[in-house]
């Protein structure tokens, strides 16, 4: 964390000290080295966390008892730089403008002025989205780590302030773009007084901010019990809405759809990581003794999520909102997971836990939804990315290769055999059975089968659908977008093929620590 947010400051140098035709490369190759570094100092942390309770967790609580660094803390740094170091190659991508990046050239010009048309003409570059990348990546390492409230309300907004900035700087469609930065700053500002509200109510019942002592005072206080369910519905509010669970969802599709597709690819897949990672360890933490409050709200956001992500992920003519009702479906199968939770002694040798599940889960879903996207930014006509249905028709025809790997990305999602989504889907379901929550496990399948028909709808029409007027072209990337993609399919398949590792890998992670 601490490697990340210094090379978060020293890009804030970099913008202030380079001259602007250096600072593309410098910045770049500052932010890949940090994500990788930090990447090997997570398998070193990982290595030599010390063992609590016969081995069934590992880890230590650092920093005056506000960070727990423990084996899920570790396995999502681990989840969180992998993808945002995808994210940082795509952001780099500069072969499909014709030299210059998807970011605007000069936010602070007006669409459609003559400043902004001089910054074009200048060939101008956003370079600072780098610095902003890292300190929301550090937001992110933070948010499932922190082991109080107040901590984890910082991580929040330092990891939503520079996603606000940067869903804003698409260099085309520039009012879509500021228009989604708008509605999710201020939807995101007002899910965060609830957090923030929440925390104070539970502040009020516990007398304290830390989840282990929130935990004892839920198993031994009974009295304000209305100020403790108050309080934690507030909290979850907070929370469902980072991971865009209905009804906290309807940022989701006007945001993936006008932010750049580069960060819509990076925020899919690492807010996903993070947020579910701070909604585990305050459930399974702090409220893990009064679970027979929680779970049956869950059931119910559950139910509601894949429904609402489902159905209306049918009836939609954009690529990119399509992904955003499925990444609103898939938090709902990650949410089916969560409602697992059972007691050790519940648990039969050898059956996969809620905490193993939902990382196993988190692992496809983030390699295929940053793949996805990446595969979105090749598919172009003469006003830049084409997301409109009616430009894809016939493009698996005119480039067999890309409409095979969104293919396959795709039937990843609906969860085909031989994919990564398959097993995952198999995971949730099986925890969640587990536990008793056979009603929600149905509504998945049937949102499943329902899923299958807009994805296997979007094949069809790459493949097997003539079409008319301007239709898009594929783009050559630079090897950056490339080697994005590739490593998306490869995990994709691997994961699907030979899960093993992966799940043993999460299990080895051991249980939240107190």
């Amino acid at each position: 964390m601490l490697l990340v947010f210094g090379v978060a400051c020293a890009g804030v140098l970099v913008e202030a000290f380079l001259p602007r035709e250096r600072r593309y490369v410098v910045q770049a190759a500052l932010a890949v080295a940090g994500l990788v570094a930090a990447l090997v100092g997570t398998a070193f942390v990982a290595a030599d966390l010390p063992d609590l309770g016969n081995g069934a967790a590992h880890g230590l609580i650092a920093a005056e008892g506000t960070i727990v660094v423990d084996g899920p803390t570790v396995f999502f740094w681990g989840l969180i730089l992998l993808f945002a170091t995808g994210g940082v190659l795509l952001f780099a991508e500069r072969r499909l403008e014709g030299g210059v990046s998807a970011f605007a050239g000069q936010a602070a010009a007006l669409p459609g002025t003559e400043a902004e048309r001089q910054a074009s003409t200048q060939g101008l570059d956003h370079t600072e989205v780098y610095p902003l990348l890292m300190f929301a990546v550090g937001g992110m390492l933070l948010f499932p780590a922190a082991n109080d409230l107040i901590t984890m309300f910082v991580a929040l907004e330092v990891l939503s302030l520079p996603l606000y900035l940067l869903c804003g700087l698409a260099r085309r469609r520039r009012l879509l773009s500021q228009e989604a930065a708008l509605k999710y700053f201020l939807l995101g500002a007002f899910s965060s007084g609830f957090f923030l509200y929440g925390a104070a109510l539970v502040y009020g019942f516990a007398g304290s901010m830390q989840l282990s002592d929130i935990n004892e005072a839920v198993r031994n206080d009974t009295d304000n019990s209305a100020l403790l369910l108050i309080g934690m519905g507030m909290l979850a509010v907070g929370l469902l809405f980072k991971v865009g669970a209905a009804p906290f969802h309807a940022w989701t599709p006007d945001v993936y759809q006008g932010a750049p597709t580069a960060v819509t690819g990076f925020m899919a897949a690492c807010t996903k990581v993070a947020a579910f990672g701070a909604m585990l360890r305050l459930f399974y933490v702090a409220f893990g003794s009064d679970r027979w409050s929680w779970q049956p709200m869950l059931w119910i956001i559950a139910i509601l999520t894949m429904v609402v992500g489902a159905v209306l992920a049918v009836v939609q003519t954009d690529v990119k909102r399509m992904l955003a009702y499925s990444s609103v479906a898939h938090t709902g199968f990650l949410l089916t997971g969560v409602l697992g939770v059972q007691s050790a002694a519940d648990l039969a040798d050898g059956q996969v836990t809620s905490l193993q599940a939902v990382l196993f889960y988190l692992t496809t879903y983030g390699f295929a939804m940053i793949g996805a996207f990446a595969v979105v930014t090749l598919v172009r006509d003469s006003g830049g990315e084409a997301t409109q249905f009616a430009r894809w028709a016939g493009i698996g025809r005119r480039s067999p290769l890309l409409g095979g790997l969104f293919a396959f990305f795709l039937l990843s999602m609906a969860g085909i055999p031989l994919t990564a989504g398959f097993v995952g889907k198999w995971a949730v379901f099986t925890v969640a059975l587990s536990a008793g929550a056979w009603p929600v496990v149905i509504s998945a399948v049937l949102c499943s089968i329902v899923a299958v028909f807009f994805y296997v709808r979007v094949i069809v029409l790459m493949f097997f659908v003539e079409g008319e007027g301007e239709l898009a072209a594929v783009a050559k990337p630079s090897l950056l977008t490339s080697g994005t993609i590739l490593v998306g399919v490869a995990a994709t398949l691997v994961l699907g093929v030979v899960p093993g590792p992966v799940l043993t890998l999460a299990a080895h992670a051991g249980e939240f620590i107190r």
